[in-house]
């Protein structure tokens, strides 16, 4: 396929990469004058989408996705598919869809790794002649495509899937935190938390403690593979879901509060979402 990639940032890039190295003739663009090796550079995002067969975009947030949308969408082809992975409010999603029905919204879970690895998760909202398009794209890029309904079902996936991953990783935390002041052993505990009713991938996949479990961030000093403000930013997306649909989200409210205030008015910013053990553990009641 003839492929026009928008956005080549730490997610983005990977991705068009691996889909170069697949055979796929990509043309990228990133308002950062970003390059990947394998993606043909355009000067601007119309030029990336001429004469594609299928259009993807990685974007920080709505109010982009539709300002890129309206560039866009009178340069591409008629029958060009619209495959926006960012993770972004429902209701951008379906205003795309709106402008544009051959598209899917399809953001994606597994972090920079997954990204590189080529072992994402697509979570896709959009019709089903839509998915079938993109469905061969997403076993490039990723390991397993879901789609999940109509369009914005696959934004309402990621939004439910990383309240309940913010929430997780903070109760973790906190039950390492309180765990060292018990005189319990880090290892002890996740010997018996990773095998027990606490499991969760927060605790089994990506424990917060340096030194236990399988590799991860807290491993590298926090250096980010999945940043604090980015969990922000989900939370958010998730409380603005709740409200605009009359949900009660107390947990994920609370969650959203305490990443609110771990990166705005602490040292949060920068850092992976697990680095709120030190967090607590600095803290007392």
């Amino acid at each position: 396929m003839k492929i026009g990639f928008i956005g080549l940032g730490n997610m983005g890039g990977h991705m068009a990469r691996n889909l170069a190295s697949a055979g796929h003739g990509v043309t990228g663009f990133d308002v950062a004058g970003i390059t990947v090796a394998g993606v043909a550079n355009a000067d601007s995002s119309s030029a990336a989408v001429q004469g594609a067969d299928v259009v993807i975009t990685m974007l920080p947030n709505g109010a982009i996705l539709q300002n890129v949308a309206a560039e866009i969408m009178p340069a591409m082809k008629a029958d060009a598919c619209f495959i926006d992975c960012s993770t972004v409010d429902v209701e951008s999603a379906r205003k795309v869809a709106t402008d544009w029905p051959l598209s899917v919204d399809a953001p994606v879970s597994g972090g920079i790794g997954g990204a590189d690895a080529g072992t994402l998760t697509f979570m896709a909202g959009g019709s089903a002649a839509a998915f079938a398009i993109a469905e061969p794209l997403f076993d490039i890029m990723g390991q397993k495509a879901v789609h999940c309904g109509e369009s914005g079902a696959g934004q309402a996936a990621k939004i439910c899937n990383n309240m309940i991953l913010g929430a997780t990783m903070i109760v973790t935390c906190e039950a390492f935190a309180l765990a060292d002041k018990l005189g319990l052993d880090r290892q002890k505990m996740f010997d018996v938390v990773s095998t027990s009713s606490g499991y969760s991938w927060s605790m089994n996949a990506y424990c917060p403690a340096p030194g236990i479990g399988p590799q991860s961030p807290a491993d590298n000093d926090y250096k980010p593979g999945f940043a604090a403000e980015l969990m922000l930013k989900d939370l958010r997306l998730s409380q603005q879901a709740a409200e605009s649909v009359n949900a009660a989200t107390p947990i994920g409210q609370h969650a959203t509060d305490l990443y609110q205030q771990f990166v705005e008015h602490e040292d949060g910013m920068g850092k992976d979402f697990s680095a709120m053990l030190p967090r607590f553990s600095k803290q007392s009641r």
